[in-house]
């Protein structure tokens, strides 16, 4: 099968715009980690629901001035209204060149999927028919035993594996290069190593992998965490699989003190980015969806009839890192790269606001941080090593070789 790739020198030449469609909140799965508490096989979206949504952003153009535009589907399990989605896309397609708006030729179709019907007819129709405009990343989350620990069918409670992994040859095959995303929860810390290696051995380069932002950690819990992460550091090094494959754990410039520039920066993009549910209704992000929230009230900020109010969204324009973390937070000696999610901030804030930090990672990044010094430390060295003897080898090429004399 031909290789897909984007042809398009325009896409996100400036910051992109990035819209969700939840199209259903239902999935063959019922993964233990999970955020989406809500999900049901209901609230599936309308037909004319989503042209609403798709007519108001584009009747709006002046509102949404970003360069180039995602158009994000997301579940439960996308894939299960892929009907739908064709109808949706199409439609964007032919409107955008009616109107000559200027995201013509300038977005993306965006998809996270459970991978389990990515081989089926309808699904891979409609990747042909937009491979040039397309991003799919589907869900693996290492070797059999800790993927099927969390990634279970929600009838039987099978572990979904096999039915995932038949199809990452056919993924990798369409979109060579691809990363995939893993999630890290406490019960499945002991696995870390040898499903990240797994996963490269599947042909899969980039490993995307983050610890749930959730408060679920327990005690020692940090300690596996970073054992794990530097036994794979050793086994990356040691066998120069970082020639070719990367670890998102591993960022060079993880866990340094807080560059002051950074203090009005937010980690998260809800406020920038919109969302739409079954019913219509827009939210900041899908993190505020109902289906999202363990402790809040959905926080709403519109919907396709009476459009967006943007007084709603007036907070979420001075988030950044200062106004919504502790000062030990700020002042913290391995700030750089700790992350946070602004829908999480806002479930578990003491009050109805999104300007409290959830700090439930913490022990979880530094545990990170120091592996991830581990790591750089040991490569560098490496690396210095091998230069060190690629030179001695070269001198000693240069010096005149003495020739037996008969």
């Amino acid at each position: 099968m031909e290789l897909f790739k984007i042809q398009n020198e325009q896409w996100q030449s400036g910051v992109s715009k990035s819209i969700t469609f939840i199209v259903t909140k239902d999935c063959q799965l019922a993964c233990k980690y999970c955020y989406l508490v809500g999900k049901n096989s209901k609230e599936r979206m309308p037909w004319s629901i989503a042209k609403q949504a798709v007519d108001y952003v584009l009747d709006h153009e002046n509102d949404f001035n970003e360069e180039s535009v995602i158009w994000d589907f997301i579940g439960g399990e996308p894939f299960l209204e892929i009907d739908l989605i064709d109808k949706i896309c199409d439609y964007i397609k032919i409107e955008l060149f009616r109107r000559d708006h200027h995201w013509f030729n300038s977005y993306r179709f965006s998809f996270s999927t459970n991978g389990i019907n990515y081989h089926e007819e309808k699904v891979q129709r409609f990747i042909e028919k937009n491979r040039y405009h397309l991003s799919i990343g589907i869900t693996i989350d290492g070797t059999r035993q800790k993927h099927d620990l969390n990634r279970v069918y929600k009838k039987t409670g099978r572990g979904s594996y096999d039915d995932v992994v038949r199809n990452i040859p056919l993924w990798q095959s369409q979109f060579p290069g691809n990363g995939t995303k893993v999630t890290i929860s406490s019960a499945d810390l002991p696995y870390i190593k040898e499903s990240v290696l797994h996963l490269f051995s599947l042909g899969i380069p980039e490993v995307n992998i983050n610890c749930v932002f959730e408060d679920v950690w327990k005690d020692g819990d940090d300690l596996i965490f970073q054992n794990q992460l530097m036994e794979l550091a050793d086994a990356i090094i040691d066998n120069g699989l970082y020639e070719n494959n990367v670890c998102s754990f591993f960022q060079e410039h993880l866990g340094k003190p807080l560059d002051r520039k950074l203090q009005n920066q937010n980690w998260c993009g809800a406020g920038k980015m919109l969302a739409v549910d079954a019913a219509g209704i827009f939210y900041p992000c899908t993190r505020f969806a109902q289906y999202s929230l363990r402790n809040k009230k959905a926080w709403i900020i519109g919907n396709v009839n009476d459009g967006i109010d943007k007084n709603k969204l007036r907070g979420f324009l001075t988030l950044d890192r200062c106004t919504q973390s502790t000062q030990e937070c700020i002042d913290c000696e391995v700030a750089e790269g700790c992350a946070w999610c602004q829908g999480e901030n806002y479930d578990t804030a003491d009050t109805y606001t999104a300007f409290q930090r959830s700090i439930a990672i913490c022990k979880m990044h530094k545990a990170r941080v120091r592996a991830n010094n581990y790591y750089w430390n040991k490569l560098f060295r490496k690396l210095e090593l091998e230069g060190i003897e690629r030179e001695r080898a070269k001198e000693h090429m240069k010096q005149p070789q003495i020739k037996d004399i008969c």
